[in-house]
């Protein structure tokens, strides 16, 4: 056998006197070889797991909290519009190889019945098998790490179609980048623009390199920013609206990191439920979008205050987006409490815009007084589909 040495080019032989067969151990992957698998399989277009990851996504956003197929036959058999409702098409689909339609028209045959019954537990003991529910039918954090995955190479197959931007902040910093330049100023050395320098002084032939040569870099500085997506997660919320805010919030994250500033998540409904402080962590962030679930009223008033809490004391840009399609519903006063909560965020430099989907009158007034007194915009949304535009539009409207 000849061994080399990679460093020094050189090798020595050595003598191999004997060998003994190697045993295969047998047993379960490590935690991250499994996560690395997941991510390669998505990453790679693996229709089934890519489904897999789909079925789970749309349980989350749907406010499905297992995967039950006693429960699930009972609920189609007794009331199949209410079913539909509860579960919505995707998982309907999924779990009894039907359209929902067909489902509809034959839920009340027997023998369908019993068709349909035998391809839900199927389906779902796949879903056991693949470590993507438990035993007791609940999501995995396997399963919810590969629904987030997919979540996340969706939205980023919309942005990567609709382009990207750059923002950039005016204001000089002689920590900045390069950007034009200008005449001489007394500046530092290292910020002299030799080359342009040198062209000036051959383009006027001048014999040495006079005052009015030197060409000095302009440095301007991208600007930071701390920036907290507000995002309700009350009844009203549950299913495709949902799941698209969900994406839209990818859509921020994925971009404001990638320009080096943080973004943070408070996820409210009657009360707070996530809460993830302004970070550069995106897989923290996209694992937090990913298990938000539906729930009753709305409380922005709590998520405004919550917002100040989390904002760095530094002084930068603070700015909180609140997406909701409903009024404050909780507490007594729901309306007068959620202005002095956007007084006091103001008070902290925070601005504050409202993205409101299909707001109705009412709501729509009190959403305009939120950002006439946060020094936000309001961004009225009726398609769905125009939610991480609208959100990316709000973000690069930014002052840094």
């Amino acid at each position: 056998m000849v061994i080399f040495d990679s460093l020094q080019n050189d090798y020595e032989e050595v003598e191999v006197k004997s060998a003994e067969p190697i045993d295969e151990i047998s047993g379960k992957l490590k935690k991250d070889d499994k996560l690395d698998k997941l991510m390669s399989s998505v990453l790679q277009g693996d229709k089934d797991q890519i489904d897999d990851g789909k079925l789970i996504l749309e349980s989350i956003n749907q406010g499905v909290g297992s995967f039950t197929p006693d429960l699930m036959m009972k609920n189609l058999v007794s009331n199949y519009k209410l079913a539909n409702k509860m579960y919505g098409e995707v998982i309907i689909r999924r779990l009894t190889n039907y359209s929902p339609n067909y489902v509809e028209k034959n839920i009340n045959i027997p023998e369908f019945q019993r068709e349909i019954r035998k391809n839900i537990e199927e389906n779902v003991e796949s879903l056991k098998k693949k470590d993507l529910v438990s035993k007791e039918n609940h999501i995995t954090d396997d399963g919810l790490f590969l629904s987030s995955l997919v979540m996340y190479t969706e939205e980023l197959d919309k942005l990567i179609a609709k382009g990207f931007g750059e923002k950039r902040k005016k204001e000089k910093d002689v920590h900045g980048e390069k950007e034009d330049t200008r005449g001489f100023q007394k500046s530092r050395y290292k910020d002299i623009a030799i080359r342009r320098t040198i062209k000036t002084t051959i383009r006027r032939s001048h014999d040495e390199i006079l005052k009015e040569d030197i060409k000095i870099y302009d440095r301007r500085r991208k600007g930071k920013i701390s920036i907290i997506y507000g995002l309700d997660s009350s009844g009203s919320m549950k299913g495709d609206k949902l799941a698209t805010a969900k994406k839209a919030g990818v859509a921020l994250a994925f971009k404001a990191i990638q320009e080096k500033n943080s973004v943070g998540l408070i996820v409210f409904g009657s009360d707070i439920k996530n809460v993830v402080q302004p970070t550069n962590d995106f897989m923290s962030l996209l694992r937090n979008l990913t298990s938000i679930r539906a729930s009753m009223e709305t409380d922005i008033e709590k998520t405004i205050k919550k917002s100040i809490e989390l904002f760095p004391a530094r002084k930068e840009t603070k700015h909180l987006i609140l997406l909701t399609d409903a009024l404050p519903t909780k507490g007594k006063r729901p309306e007068e409490d959620t202005m002095k909560a956007v007084s006091l965020a103001r008070n902290s430099g925070i601005t504050i815009s409202v993205i409101g989907i299909e707001l109705d009158k009412k709501g729509e007034k009190l959403a305009k007084r939120i950002t006439e007194v946060g020094d936000g915009k309001l961004y009225r949304v009726k398609d769905l589909e125009n939610i991480d535009k609208v959100i990316l539009e709000d973000y690069y409207s930014l002052d840094a």
